[in-house]
């Protein structure tokens, strides 16, 4: 998936003055795109359509429930930059000399540019054009159409001259619109731009009609391309009827998605980490065997805290493999509150190393090592062939326990060599304990280490296994 962009830093804007004492269409159309105050309300009679802020499917963070009602909005999809800049001057005009020769634009010497906070003066947007002309990369037209709203937002707001920031804002406006659509609709569609103009269409912003039906599509063709928030947004409208008639079993099924393409870009790589773990909540609530992945995450987020266990409980029962090997850890080491408990640690264990799971291998391995009382019979060659099941899937602590088997002789004949060979492959990796212990037979030469069996505490220490 596309990478997520960082918003600019949030800050609140003044009102421009009114035009000739009227209502302002474009700030009416525009406000919640470009982060300005809402505009004043529109004269009686005034035959401006109701654009802004209309119904538009939600961010999680912009649902309340109360009862059965629900109230949604949009967020907004781009804030402005976070300083302001001097003034709108006209662009200079150049300083000829008394020949016939001109001034070539690669001649000109300019200062640098804070691209963090870059001016929003006609001159610099008309560098900026040109230079963009020749970038290939659509992600790169797309902040720049973003830098055009954000140019005629400040213009409006910073002009003295408002009669020509106006007219100047509008064409601004027009240009980005041109450029997202074009993003947006090409044939490899760049997934942030449809995003970014359903937004506009949901909420009436940037002077379109609302129009919920585009909304939807173009939602959907994001979602297509495994955005996230675009998969989010289809499930409301699902949800809501938005733009589409209400299905709730597909409503679910981009609620799943959109949580499981949250989880892979990990919730502190979001512009709004509420906004993540709302996601993954709405998702959790509509988790499955086929996507338990909201549970475990949101188990993860609040670990330590109540409710965890029970998330991870839901989620390993479900069948997820890691839920089902953090349990084995909890219950072994008696962590997120839960008590020590052998048989539940084993029995967890054993239903993700069943799945293929490398770590949940090794610490069975290291239960069939020592055994326990009552609960599992100890066994030297379960534990070998666990670790062993473990170390062929390239699990470095699996490579180094199995060497450390072959030199002790723990569930297969003792063998220094093939020892070795295995501790090698553990080293290979920057295992620490198997470079010492190769560094240590190195020196001892042809004498044999006296190395005694480990305990059970040992194993849980990870002296040996893990």
């Amino acid at each position: 998936m596309s990478p997520q962009y960082a918003p600019y830093p949030q800050q609140t804007w003044p009102p421009p003055p009114n035009i000739n004492g009227g209502y302002n269409p474009l700030h009416a159309a525009a406000s919640d795109v470009l982060g300005m105050a809402a505009p004043p309300p529109p004269p009686p009679g005034h035959g401006i359509p109701p654009m802004a802020r209309s119904l538009g499917p939600p961010m999680p963070s912009d649902r309340s429930h109360s009862g059965s009602s629900v109230q949604l909005s949009y967020q907004t999809p781009i804030d402005p930059y976070a300083s302001q800049q001097p003034e709108f001057e006209p662009r200079p005009s150049f300083q000829r000399a008394g020949t016939s020769a001109s001034l070539a634009p690669s001649s000109i010497k300019s200062k640098a540019v804070d691209l963090n906070a870059p001016p929003f003066t006609k001159e610099y947007i008309d560098q900026y054009r040109q230079r963009i002309k020749a970038d290939p990369d659509p992600e790169a037209h797309f902040l720049y159409a973003k830098y055009l709203i954000d140019a005629a937002k400040n213009i409006r707001t910073t002009h003295k001259d408002q009669r020509g920031a106006k007219k100047y804002s509008e064409v601004l406006i027009t240009e980005s619109l041109k450029v997202i659509r074009r993003l947006a609709t090409q044939g490899e569609a760049y997934d942030e731009a449809q995003f970014f103009l359903a937004n506009c269409y949901g909420t009436g912003a940037l002077g379109l009609q609302v129009d919920h039906e585009r909304a939807y599509h173009l939602y959907l063709q994001a979602a297509k391309q495994n955005h996230a928030a675009a998969s989010y947004r289809v499930a409301v409208c699902n949800e809501i009827g938005a733009g589409t008639k209400k299905e709730p079993g597909r409503a679910a099924a981009f609620y799943r998605k959109a949580a499981s393409l949250a989880t892979r870009l990990e919730c502190s790589n979001w512009r709004n980490p509420r906004d993540a773990i709302s996601w993954l909540k709405r998702a959790a609530e509509q988790a499955d065997e086929d996507n338990p992945h909201a549970l475990h995450e949101l188990a993860l987020l609040y670990e330590n805290q109540s409710g965890t266990l029970s998330l991870l409980t839901q989620a390993a029962q479900l069948g997820y493999t890691p839920s089902q090997y953090k349990l084995g850890q909890c219950y072994e080491y008696g962590s997120l509150t839960c008590p020590v408990d052998p048989r539940r640690s084993i029995a967890w264990y054993t239903k993700a190393a069943e799945k293929g799971d490398s770590e949940a291998e090794l610490a069975l391995s290291g239960w069939y090592l020592t055994g326990s009382e009552g609960v599992l019979k100890q066994s030297d060659s379960e534990a070998y062939l666990w670790a062993r099941r473990a170390a062929n899937k390239g699990l470095s602590k699996a490579e180094y326990a199995v060497g450390y088997y072959a030199e002790v002789g723990i569930g297969i004949k003792q063998d220094i060599e093939f020892a070795k060979r295995w501790y090698m492959r553990a080293a290979a990796q920057g295992n620490k304990r198997a470079m010492n212990r190769l560094t240590e037979m190195k020196r001892m030469g042809a004498k044999r280490a006296n190395i005694a069996r480990p305990t059970r505490q040992q194993a849980k220490d990870e002296c040996v296994i893990g």
